[in-house]
């Protein structure tokens, strides 16, 4: 069968018809619902069951929670396009759903269990995922994807590494496997971003009838790529040395000068077009960001949100609303509710990073930065999770 007659010939719940669908809105869900019980335990309002600090519970659910979700929903949708196989759908689906949100289950609850336990049970979805995916990919002999299989395994490690750490009493803003998460995370947005923002604005560009167009993928973005991941690794292996902070400079300028020869400027009438060139240059921004955090000019949880709450925040849910409303059939414009998404995610972004950059408001700052994140999100689950959760049928 074709991977639409797969799909069409599953007979259960809508929400396992595709991958996109149960990932899409189990990680706006968690999104939300993680920080208000983040926001409700740093003002003393909730109990937090989970062995981890409420700092390093924070980070290792948006990065190995979230964003795990997102990357699910993302190539699951995607691979089968990819390939020319067969989804994930169905039952195994409805599996890989059950195991993430049992490793959710694990870290919140881990004060009652032993420390290998609750690896072992969040570690399950990752190394499903994998297996899933590598399938794929290497019977289809689509080797051009295993720079995207590569920075999935090396999440998967740092998960792992994440929770070695963690159980020696290290916290998140010490530990490698959040550093090496993170990085692998951010290259894979260059390399999937680096395909999917000149296309989808090539073809808008010609549909309304331009005649700029993005400059072709080349030599100088193989070159670009190259910085980036140097950069990346000493971000990991050495964040504190000196060659750190130039490395992360040029690679945030490689990263601009990449990204203005994409035609953002051109896209400023399509919110669901343009927000996907302000995630990435968000992206480079969070290079700057670390660099001048390196050289000890600005706290390093500041420069980090920049591509946190930032670049990963708006790349994510700008793919996640694009590929929702292209799978179910809708238009590719963004009606003025999702505008609203993108408007607060990006008021969440600054709002954490003044609280960085002024020590006076940063008390504040965290809390206008989570409550402005968690009203983007509900109002995505809103928006989105019917078409999610819906039986329209969906489209490749």
């Amino acid at each position: 069968m074709s991977t639409m007659e797969r799909v069409r010939a599953w007979r259960g719940p809508a929400l396992f018809s595709y991958g996109f669908r149960p990932f899409f809105f189990l990680a706006g869900l968690w999104a939300a619902l993680a920080m208000g019980l983040w926001l409700a335990v740093l003002t003393g309002h909730g109990p937090l069951a989970s062995r981890f600090d409420p700092f390093t519970w924070h980070a290792h659910e948006f990065v190995f929670g979230y964003v795990s979700a997102v990357i699910a929903g993302f190539l699951l949708t995607a691979v089968p396009n990819w390939t020319g196989r067969l989804p994930v759908v169905g039952w195994p689906l409805a599996g890989l759903t059950a195991l993430w949100i049992a490793g959710r289950g694990s870290i919140a609850f881990s004060e009652a269990l032993p420390p290998l336990a609750t690896a072992l049970v969040d570690l399950s979805f990752g190394a499903a995922l994998l297996f899933f995916l590598a399938r794929e990919i290497i019977i289809g002999r689509n080797w051009r994807n295993l720079p995207v299989l590569t920075m999935l395994l090396l999440i998967v490690a740092a998960n792992a590494l994440f929770h070695a750490m963690a159980a020696r009493g290290v916290t998140a803003s010490e530990n490698p496997g959040l550093r090496l998460a993170l990085a692998a995370e951010v290259m894979l947005m260059a390399l999937i971003g680096g395909r999917i923002i000149p296309s989808f604005t090539r073809n808008w560009l010609a549909q309304k009838r331009y005649t700029q167009f993005p400059a072709p993928a080349g030599r100088f973005d193989q070159i670009v790529l190259a910085v980036t991941a140097l950069a990346l690794l000493a971000f990991v292996v050495a964040p504190g040395a000196s060659i750190t902070a130039p490395l992360m400079l040029a690679a945030g300028l490689a990263n601009l000068a990449r990204l203005m020869r994409w035609q953002g400027q051109l896209t400023l009438a399509e919110p669901l077009l343009s927000v996907l060139h302000l995630g990435y240059a968000l992206l480079a921004l969070g290079f700057l960001s670390v660099a001048a955090a390196s050289a000890g000019y600005i706290a390093m949880p500041g420069a980090l949100h920049v591509w946190l709450a930032g670049a990963i925040g708006v790349m994510t849910v700008a793919v996640m609303t694009r590929a929702t409303r292209g799978h179910t059939g809708r238009q590719l414009t963004a009606p003025f509710s999702t505008t609203l998404i993108f408007l607060l995610l990006v008021a969440s972004a600054a709002l954490r990073l003044v609280a960085a950059l002024a020590p006076s408001f940063t008390e504040w700052g965290w809390t206008l930065a989570a409550l402005a994140w968690i009203a983007g999100f509900g109002l995505y689950v809103a928006t989105y999770g019917p078409m999610q959760l819906g039986a329209a049928p969906a489209r490749a």
